[in-house]
């Protein structure tokens, strides 16, 4: 069958959606609210970490006091040491985003932790080659960081990717 539909491609600029409209109302944190974002996930495998900490991004700016707990294989994206050809070089456009959405986050008020366990069980760096500012935390934080998320009524993300 021949193709029987012709369309012509939209000029630069023009809109496909209404990006105005906005469903839902734009809440902003009240004074002392917390989020914790909880990470398990492999950095560079595909978008959610780095969704993930956009979305954190976002919650600082609504004024939440924003806690981001990375484990597992997560704690690779908080690896001061990444860069081609040298430590803190793009090889390409985007490759050190998700270290400079860390940056961006702590620079704004965040607290990023990381996994000492993840870290030197699984893959072999220490607290040394984490970006300045990252916090390592002991393994069985990860529960009590839940816990603590959730007994002072804090707004909480979860995602476990493998």
């Amino acid at each position: 069958m021949p193709k029987t539909v012709h369309r012509t491609l939209p000029a630069d600029g023009e809109s496909l959606f209404n990006t105005e409209e906005k469903l839902f109302p734009d809440i902003k944190a009240k004074p002392g609210q917390k989020a914790f974002v909880f990470i398990h996930t492999v950095p560079y495998e595909g978008s959610v970490l780095l969704v993930n900490l956009l979305t954190s991004t976002r919650l600082v700016r609504k004024g939440f006091d924003v806690n981001i707990v990375l484990y597992g294989p997560a704690v690779l994206a908080a690896s001061g040491t990444r860069g081609y050809p040298g430590v803190g070089q793009a090889a390409f456009p985007g490759h050190l985003a998700i270290n400079e959405q860390l940056k961006t986050l702590m620079k704004e008020g965040a607290t990023i932790y990381a996994c000492r366990f993840a870290m030197g069980a699984l893959y072999g760096f220490g607290e040394d080659d984490l970006i300045p500012g990252v916090v390592p935390f002991n393994p069985l934080d990860v529960l009590d960081s839940a816990l603590t998320a959730w007994t002072e009524g804090a707004f909480q993300m979860n995602t476990w990717t493998v």
